[in-house]
């Protein structure tokens, strides 16, 4: 696999983007919120770049292996709080919109567990977490590969 190209190399074009992450890191979220988020949303769509950096980001910040690796199974498993279970499924029905056109129930459970103002602040980074994915996506960034992992 091969970058196609790199878009941070027109910064200019790039600054919304930044200053969106900027914008959602520093929201009042909970960091560990904002990571499992991230890293969700990158599972859904298939992009190693950032489930790469996010999984790294969340172990350094004290998220446990094990609560990332049963992130994918997060439904069937007891280790997420009720406020996490509700960040991820506004965060999968938003990122998969097309298939799901976001339920009621889905927004009823959401306000059950956070202000109007951390849900648009939670959307807000569904958003940006999707648009780094599609960005990532589609020119192919490569995530660093240590040489002991690499495929032969």
């Amino acid at each position: 696999m091969k970058a196609r190209l790199n878009p941070y190399n027109y910064a200019a074009t790039m600054k919304p983007m930044f200053a969106m992450e900027e914008t959602v890191v520093k929201s009042g979220l909970e960091h560990s919120l904002i990571e499992l988020v991230k890293m969700r949303a990158s599972q859904i769509n298939g992009c190693a770049y950032c489930i790469d950096m996010h999984s790294k980001d969340a172990i350094k910040s004290g998220e446990t292996v094990q609560r990332l690796v049963l992130l994918d199974a997060w439904q069937e498993s007891p280790l997420y709080s009720d406020r996490e279970r509700a960040a991820l499924a506004w965060t999968e029905v938003l990122t998969l919109v097309a298939e799901t056109h976001v339920p009621d129930s889905d927004f009823e459970t959401l306000k059950q567990h956070f202000t109007e103002e951390e849900i648009v602040k939670l959307t807000m980074l569904i958003v940006t977490i999707n648009s780094w994915n599609r960005i990532s996506i589609g020119f192919r960034a490569i995530h660093p590969v240590e040489k002991a992992s690499a495929a032969a």
